[in-house]
């Protein structure tokens, strides 16, 4: 299993959610986060904004699924066909162990 943890922009996230929801993949953890990448913040007149809005989604997926589920968050979020800087990065994690609060249960 992988956690995929996508940051995207906030207007994209409900296109990524649906797209993943759609293909099968309804289960994803949102949390809006501020930061910066290689993009450096915004500059706007005389104000720099160093620290942008954006939206932090993870998933849980098995190994099977890892391309297609990057490909659709890659596909979902980018900005127009060629895509352009803040778009966005996805992490990919394996995952070690997963358990269920409820019952206790290690999953498999």
């Amino acid at each position: 299993m992988y956690l995929l943890r996508a940051i995207v922009r906030p207007e994209k996230s409900p296109i990524v959610m649906k797209a993943l929801f759609e293909s099968g993949f309804p289960a994803i953890t949102k949390m809006a986060v501020f930061g910066r990448g290689k993009q450096r913040g915004l500059k706007v007149g005389n104000v720099t904004y160093d620290e942008l809005p954006k939206d932090l989604l993870m998933i849980v997926i098995d190994e099977k699924d890892k391309d297609f589920v990057i490909e659709t968050i890659l596909s979902s979020a980018r900005s127009g066909d060629a895509g352009q800087f803040g778009d966005g990065k996805i992490f990919v994690t394996p995952v070690v162990e997963t358990y269920t609060i409820s019952s206790g249960k290690k999953e498999v």
